[in-house]
């Protein structure tokens, strides 16, 4: 194959983007060689695979299809209320369960409805639910009728949301302390609520030092760089390599003991990993749990667990670091929801947080009682949690505030769909399917990766530069530093086979690596995508031999 058309010099200008707005340039050279070709008129050249974006090719339709029948439900109970053109009335509380049971008797056929009646009954089974509140909860919501009251979530979908976060994030043995959680508008607008309420709360402070433990999703390193927070960050560098020279995507000892500084205010990271898209080990785990007990107790942990359920047996930091951690949650992934915008922000009730607040001087105090003031006599007294429903509103319009309350009810459904065997069978399903995919690309690129049981394999990152140094030698290896930007095998995929991966130094990951979505493509598509891979890295072992014999 040829070299790639675009020079040096603009490859290294374009690859200080970032790399979701890289992505636009290899989309944009892909459809081009998708162009009508002489003698080929009418006849796209090939298929492009864009294996740069996130978004899961599966949906969860069985709970979609309990919300749906809900949907019929609500709209009779607004119909019972008042009866007119397009008219109808507001649920009404009293006998709610009973209409419910009348309901799903005389819609046996109804699409979801068993599923539906399966996830009520589960949920007051399993939590004690009065079943009139909890029908009627589920069934107001879902016509959408109010404000979300309360305004953090409502009270039946946090014990469930919980519940399920408890089965999930936690492996089933939650910490004893409560849980309090926000509904957020996915796990984006959970992150910059977390650190735009931490620097309005002035638990965090314009230039601050920071951690992130890399590589990572792009918004934990670029919104730290911004002139709003300017925080001076430290790496935690997941720089571990296999005695066959196969990168771990592992931290080592002295990476992690990078937090006992007490200057580190706050760490933050994606577990599992994105993209090596692995599990935090134990070890690290054990590790960071010792600097919060010794060196450094106030340590923040910013934990987004979005992948958690991808990984057997996972376990949060935010179970065996309550009181430091603070949890970012998205449905996204797991339901291929991501239109749906389900996320939450999770804090313990006891947490460094709300102790620091409660700890600061006079005048700080006084500066926070005036922005909260508004909202209660006793200002003092808000929680963080309840502060971060404030600030995401700018603290005037916290009567307004919350996920919209259709949005709660489909995060119910995802829930309580995850406690049934179905959910369970379901989540088997989909950890089969990336891992199937991944072994494609593996088999196709000709490459070894290092086993891990913490693989949730919903990304995979591929360090060619280490591939090259442990197949070919350390002298081909500086053959590709020398000659070639580390984006040239991204620029010759996307130009001559219409292949979309994004650069894993985007993620502070190392600069030759690359990272593949194995969410989003058919299976065949990844052992496509793995051939064009190798026959990429076969042209550079050509060009060195060639350049050697020269």
């Amino acid at each position: 194959m040829p070299k790639s058309t675009y020079s040096r010099e603009k490859m290294k200008r374009l690859s200080s983007l970032s790399p979701f707005e890289l992505k636009a340039e290899f989309i944009k050279l892909a459809e081009a060689e998708q162009a009508d070709k002489p003698g080929q008129k009418g006849k796209a050249a090939r298929t492009m695979l864009n294996a740069g974006r996130g978004n899961p090719n599966w949906v969860a339709t069985g709970p979609r299809e309990a919300y749906y029948a809900l949907g019929y439900f609500a709209l009779a109970e607004s119909r019972r209320v008042w009866t007119a053109d397009n008219l109808g009335g507001m649920p009404e509380l009293q006998g709610s369960a009973e209409r419910f049971d009348r309901f799903v008797r005389t819609h046996p056929d109804l699409p979801g409805i068993e599923m539906l009646q399966a996830s009520f009954d589960l949920a007051v089974k399993r939590f004690g639910f009065d079943r009139d509140a909890f029908v009627h909860e589920m069934t107001d919501s879902m016509i959408g009728d109010n404000y979300p009251s309360p305004d953090r979530i409502l009270t039946h979908t946090e014990q469930i949301v919980r519940g399920y976060l408890q089965d999930e994030m936690f492996d089933k043995k939650p910490p004893a302390d409560n849980l309090s959680i926000f509904a957020t508008e996915g796990g984006t607008a959970a992150m910059c609520y977390t650190f735009d309420s931490l620097m309005k709360n002035g638990v965090l402070k314009k230039g601050d030092r920071i951690a992130l433990m890399v590589p990572e999703f792009t918004p934990y390193l670029e919104i730290p760089e911004l002139d709003t927070y300017d925080f001076d960050v430290v790496r935690v560098e997941a720089s571990m390599f296999a005695e066959n020279g196969v990168r771990e995507w592992r931290y080592p000892t002295e990476e992690v003991a990078k937090l006992e500084d007490p200057s580190v205010k706050m760490v933050c990271l994606v577990n599992p990993s994105n993209p090596p898209s692995l599990a935090l080990s134990q070890r690290v785990t054990d590790q960071i749990k010792d600097i919060v007990a010794g060196p450094n107790p106030n340590l923040i942990i910013v934990t987004d667990d979005v992948y958690g359920t991808f990984v057997e047996g996972f376990r949060s930091v935010a179970a065996d670091l309550p009181r430091n951690t603070l949890l970012v949650y998205s449905y996204s992934k797991h339901y291929g929801a991501t239109g749906w915008r389900l996320g939450v922000i999770a804090l313990h009730d006891d947490n460094v947080i709300d102790a620091m607040i409660a700890a600061q001087p006079q005048e700080q105090k006084d500066r926070l009682n005036k922005r909260y003031g508004t909202l209660t006599l006793e200002p003092e007294k808000i929680r963080f949690i309840d502060r971060l429903v404030a600030d995401s509103r700018q603290v005037a319009l916290n009567h307004t505030a919350g996920l919209s309350l259709p949005q709660q009810v489909m995060m119910v459904m995802f829930s309580l769909f995850d406690m049934l065997e179905e959910g369970q069978a379901y989540k088997e399903r989909i950890r089969a399917i990336v891992q199937r995919r991944l072994q494609l690309l593996l088999e196709g690129a000709q490459m070894k990766i290092a086993e891990d049981p913490k693989r949730a394999a919903y990304y995979i990152e591929l360090d060619l530069l280490a591939e090259a140094e442990r197949v070919q030698g350390k002298e081909f290896a500086d053959f590709l530093l020398q000659n070639y930007e580390p984006v040239d095998p991204l620029f010759r995929l996307a130009e001559q086979t219409s292949v979309v991966l994004l650069n894993g130094g985007g993620f502070d990951g190392p600069e030759w690596s690359v990272r593949a979505s194995l969410a989003n493509l058919d299976d065949l598509d990844y052992l496509q995508i793995g051939h064009h891979l190798r026959a990429i890295f076969d042209d550079y072992i050509a060009e060195w031999r060639a350049s050697a014999g020269a």
